[in-house]
């Protein structure tokens, strides 16, 4: 890994508190303060959702939708080397910022593969798990919480990091990480049936 530096230290740690949240039979309580945990999902009659080349069935989970993306082959190859396919089939529901192959192809040279490494494993499984927060927050949600939050909304991860969400226009929402590095969100609410898939840009990165 090169100029960007990816903590290790608590690693292990986050990514077992993660999975516990994840897998705990208290995660709907988790997605509180504001979340309520919703299971509904979005109609299909208009159509599904377009996400990689492929469509993404508000009926599925989101791992059965991110597989048959095109855009999200890196993302999924790391889910499993993190041991989180499991984790992310479960009930939820959960909000997942699903960075691109493009957001991962632009760190720099060797930190996806430093990250694949088995002995980073539990790295790796932090590093995702700050791309996923509790509940279903849909574009509507996260702009309502912007506002109550007088123009940003904090989120706390799966990680136990944070996450900022602030509008940039009237339209759009960026995410800012805990170093201040922000990725647009460039498909909004992808709805699956455990959760909704906010598409970005760049990678997150948590600070340990």
């Amino acid at each position: 890994m090169t100029s960007v530096m990816i903590p290790g230290r608590a690693r292990a740690r986050a990514a077992t508190l993660a999975l516990a949240l994840i897998l705990g039979a208290g995660l709907a309580g988790c997605a509180g303060d504001g979340m309520r945990g919703s299971t509904h999902m979005a109609s299909d009659a208009a159509g599904p959702v377009q996400v990689g080349g492929a469509p993404m069935y508000a009926s599925k989970t989101i791992v059965e939708n991110a597989v048959n993306s095109a855009d999200h082959t890196t993302l999924v190859a790391a889910v499993k080397q993190a041991g989180l396919v499991d984790a992310l089939s479960g009930p939820g529901p959960f909000t997942v910022f699903a960075p691109t192959n493009a957001a991962f192809d632009a760190l720099p040279a060797g930190t996806v593969e430093g990250l694949m490494a088995p002995s980073a494993r539990a790295q790796l499984a932090g590093v995702l798990t700050y791309h996923v927060v509790p509940g279903r927050l849909t574009r509507s949600e996260l702009m309502a919480r912007i506002r109550a939050g007088g123009g940003k909304a904090t989120l706390t991860t799966l990680a136990g990091g944070m996450l900022t969400a602030r509008m940039n226009g009237p339209d759009n929402i960026v995410i800012a990480d805990a170093g201040g590095r922000t990725a647009d969100i460039s498909t909004y609410d992808v709805l699956q049936s455990n959760g909704v898939i906010q598409v970005i840009d760049h990678v997150l990165i948590p600070q340990g």
